[in-house]
């Protein structure tokens, strides 16, 4: 899993008729550097299967673990969103979200 900022909003009107009534979200990911937690990347366009929006710091895993949540199971998906973030701690300090 991943630590990422949700970014945007990704409408597709033509998609496989698998993906229809899912929301799809760019994310950005991060990872922990120096005490903080910083831009990894490039951004990422994932399922989201938690009801996360613009702004929040969520969760997301890639690959065939992707495929493993019951709302994306036997879909053609790479990321999906599984959790939205509500603290980090590293070493016994609370990190800001991005």
């Amino acid at each position: 899993m991943f630590i990422a900022k949700v970014i945007g909003n990704v409408v597709s009107t033509q998609k496989n008729e698998k993906f229809r009534g899912m929301k799809l979200l760019l994310v950005q990911p991060y990872v922990s550097k120096g005490g903080k937690l910083e831009i990894s990347g490039s951004s990422v366009v994932a399922v989201d299967s938690v009801g996360a929006g613009v702004g929040e710091c969520v969760l997301f895993t890639q690959g065939s673990s992707a495929r493993l949540t019951s709302s994306t199971k036997d879909t053609p998906v790479d990321a999906v969103i599984v959790g939205i973030v509500d603290t980090v701690e590293v070493d016994g300090k609370v990190m800001e979200k991005p």
